[in-house]
């Protein structure tokens, strides 16, 4: 599939230029595309500077946690729901605890955290694989549910907006947590239609249920409050719980008599490991996007969608956001930069700007997840996950455009 992709990436971005050639006679496209390709590069490289730091960080403490017990105990509580989900990975295996904790990174926001412990996840998941370059189906529900991005404390975009000026930051919070829910729901029941995965299994159903639950519960109480209120306290929850984390992951180590220092640098020299098998996997897909941009291909795709808009009688201001939802697959920074760009163009409150947001927070990069967790491990033949994944984002697109149409007009 990613072979596939990857050709498809360059053809596109071939097609486009080559039609702004010979159409418009702009003949400096190739040369943008050139300057892409070795920009891209370079842009590898900077990125892979900040994993070091941010793997090593990260491991070091989780190998903390593994060492107190902690990964096993979360194992343990988890155990009947995976044995069900994953049958494959056997029950109290570290690898469930290390899903969890990276499940609850995400949930969280707390993306720094998320993705060293999803490597490590991957890894441990790696070992129980029988083949070595294709992926298991328990590697797939827990890629596209990553993918899927469920996130309930979207501190990041509420920093965005509000470094544009926003007088309520926090505006766009139910709006993205309706829209990702969207999208982790999508992705999972896809998998589970691919995979047979019994959903009516009692156990199953009172996990799914009462997170349901929990999550409507929470919803309705951040309801009562104000915009200001719930910006003031995703901020505070999301940092005091990063700290606090990692507080417990040396409390217990300590209690449980483990050395930190040194399982620290033990976790540390595997997170530099794992950062230097990833290069050329985010070399060869950033390079696809960087030339997908130059090209033109998605200008041409979002004028093409805002025409077919029009000719159907609809409201054309989403089109102005959709460039978030085209590159988000792709490239979480182009993204970002292009949910920027939109609240500079049309303004931090505007509702291209408030679905840009909410696009953003909806959905993780897809083809970066699945480039750099399956980069990590090896594995080249993804079978049913990018396709899974790509329905979530869809999923998560679209809940944006009607949730952010029902609360803002």
């Amino acid at each position: 599939m990613l072979n596939g992709l990857w050709f498809g990436f360059f053809l596109a971005a071939a097609a486009a230029a080559f039609g702004k050639w010979l159409a418009l006679g702009d003949a400096a496209v190739f040369g943008a595309i050139v300057a892409s390709l070795f920009a891209m590069a370079r842009l590898s490289v900077e990125v892979m500077v900040l994993l070091f730091g941010t793997l090593a960080l990260w491991l070091g403490f989780l190998k903390i946690a593994e060492q107190a017990g902690l990964v096993d105990a979360l194992a343990r509580l988890l155990g009947p729901l995976f044995a069900r989900l994953m049958p494959e990975v056997p029950r109290g295996h570290p690898a469930i605890g290390l899903i969890t904790l990276n499940f609850a990174a995400n949930v969280l926001g707390l993306d720094n955290a998320a993705t060293p412990i999803g490597l490590r996840a991957m890894k441990s998941l790696q070992a129980l694989n029988p083949s070595d370059s294709t992926a298991s189906n328990a590697q797939i529900l827990f890629l596209v549910l990553n993918a899927s991005s469920l996130t309930l404390l979207p501190v990041t975009i509420f920093m965005y907006r509000a470094q544009q000026g926003a007088a309520d930051p926090a505006l766009v919070f139910l709006p993205i947590l309706l829209a990702t829910s969207a999208s982790t729901l999508a992705g999972f029941l896809c998998v589970a239609a691919v995979q047979r995965i019994r959903l009516w299994d009692p156990v199953v159903l009172a996990w799914v249920g009462g997170t349901a639950a929990l999550l409507g519960g929470l919803m309705a109480l951040l309801a009562t409050l104000s915009a200001a209120a719930i910006g003031a306290l995703s901020s505070l929850v999301g940092n005091l719980l990063l700290f606090a984390l990692i507080l417990l992951f040396l409390v217990a180590g300590a209690v449980r008599k483990v050395p930190l220092y040194e399982s620290f640098i033990d976790g540390a020299r595997e997170g530099f490991d794992v950062a230097k098998g990833l290069l050329p996997y985010l070399v060869a897909m950033l390079c696809a996007i960087g030339a997908l941009r130059a090209s033109g291909a998605l200008d041409f795709a979002l004028d093409g969608l805002r025409w077919l808009a029009a000719g159907a009688g609809l409201d054309t201001r989403f089109v102005d956001a959709l460039p978030t939802a085209l590159v988000k697959p792709f490239s979480g920074s182009a993204a970002r930069a292009l949910m920027i760009e939109t609240m500079q163009s049309h303004g931090v409150d505007s509702f291209p700007a408030l679905l840009s947001a909410t696009i953003q927070g909806s959905t993780e990069t897809t083809f970066y997840v699945v480039a750099v967790y399956f980069g990590a491990v090896g594995i080249r033949r993804t079978r049913h996950t990018v396709g899974c994944a790509l329905l979530a984002d869809l999923a998560g697109a679209l809940a944006a455009i009607g949730v952010c149409y029902w609360f803002f007009g």
